[in-house]
């Protein structure tokens, strides 16, 4: 991953997370790994929906607007992504001792002016 990527990534986890406190969740952690032996990956966000106490596990995917404007960022979410994010999920949630805690996988696609800084964001929950 070269800087500019790690920094557009950044912006949009940023913008993310103000999108989600201003719509109800509150932020448990970013960018969880499990380092419990095998390394699996990590989860950009982790919210708890105040509304029903779910523990939202999300998947930010970020672009540029100007060079992406017209794609689809969650579309580079795979099923082998999904099962991996299901794995670290589980690690975080023993970890916690949230074993019989309600949870559910969301998308969050973030397109960024990288001019202005400003974020198009889309939530998807239930994946």
């Amino acid at each position: 991953m070269t800087n500019e990527t790690k920094k557009l990534g950044d912006l949009g986890e940023d913008a993310a997370i103000k999108f989600l406190q201003n719509n109800g969740y509150k932020i448990l952690d970013r960018n969880f790994q499990n380092n419990l032996g095998r390394r699996l990956g990590e989860i950009d966000i982790i919210a708890k929906e105040l509304r029903n106490g779910e523990i939202v596990f999300m998947e930010v995917k970020t672009r540029d607007y100007e060079k992406y404007k017209d794609t689809l960022p969650e579309e580079n979410i795979t099923s082998a992504k999904l099962r991996k994010l299901n794995k670290i999920a589980g690690v975080y949630l023993r970890i916690k001792n949230l074993n019989n805690a309600p949870y559910r996988f969301d998308a969050i696609s973030v397109w960024i002016n990288t001019e202005t800084k400003e974020a198009k964001i889309k939530h998807i929950p239930s994946l």
